[in-house]
């Protein structure tokens, strides 16, 4: 039997049709891979957007902001001084933007200044804070990029 070219041109595209659908089912059948949002509830997230903006810019005008840095007991998050710390409420958020199972959040409850995350719960990578509390009734936000 003799194949003419139209014959040839496709085999050629079913061959190629099957070896992308062989492809696609590779992908989605491999649990390794996470084909998940980055973040539970994504969209209600978007609506309040505007009042996390809001928040940055609040904390952006404070004279003095939030430092965070890396110290041999963990990751250490320092307050202005000119605030009264037993005032100070709200959380911390820690992403690992590798692995949702290792995001961790932490409630405010100062009893100085700063605040100490131990080393012993952080992995080595990058980490995404974001420290979000309220003083004397006004919201501030502040999120950093940091490796551990």
């Amino acid at each position: 039997m003799k194949i003419n070219w139209g014959t040839g041109i496709v085999i050629a595209i079913i061959a190629f049709i099957g070896f992308i659908l062989f492809l696609v089912t590779l992908m989605l059948s491999d649990e390794k891979l996470n084909h998940e949002l980055v973040t539970d509830d994504y969209y209600k997230k978007e609506l309040v957007y505007q009042e996390e903006i809001d928040a940055e810019k609040n904390a952006q005008a404070l004279t003095e902001n939030i430092k965070v840095s890396k110290t041999g007991e963990g990751l250490l998050i320092v307050f202005p001084k000119n605030l009264d710390y037993s005032k100070i409420k709200g959380k911390v958020n820690l992403y690992r933007p590798s692995n949702k199972n290792l995001d961790f959040e932490i409630p405010l409850d100062l009893s100085s200044h700063q605040l100490l995350i131990p080393k012993k719960n952080l992995v080595e990578g990058r980490w995404d804070v974001s420290v979000n509390w309220i003083y004397k009734g006004v919201t501030y936000l502040y999120k950093d990029k940091t490796s551990y």
